[in-house]
């Protein structure tokens, strides 16, 4: 869907480490209709699969790595319909190279 797409914020912590986040952002009216987004990240994290329910926060995952790798964005509608959006993780280091897998 054109109305909604993956967004992220990385920051560098130390020694190879990333905090980083992804959202689900798109107009208004579209991200009204989310009921929750289910995240599938790396099969390395405790717990790759993960439900965000929070409007505000745009169904924020805040989490942390030291890796880039696609990460998978099921949208679940209120009505019960469903959007499958991918986004590739990339890290940047304070020099401004990307970390890589």
């Amino acid at each position: 869907m054109a109305d909604l797409w993956v967004e992220q914020w990385d920051h560098y912590e130390d020694d190879e480490w990333w905090s980083w986040a992804v959202w689900v952002n798109g107009i208004d009216a579209a991200l009204d209709e989310i009921d929750y987004v289910e995240w599938t990240l790396h099969p390395t994290f405790p717990n790759p699969v993960r439900r965000t329910h929070d409007r505000s926060s745009k169904f924020r995952l805040e989490t942390g790595g030291w890796g880039v790798f696609p990460i998978g964005a099921l949208v679940r509608m209120k009505d019960g319909s469903h959007i499958k959006l991918r986004h590739v993780l990339k890290l940047r280091r304070p020099d401004g190279t990307q970390a890589t897998a």
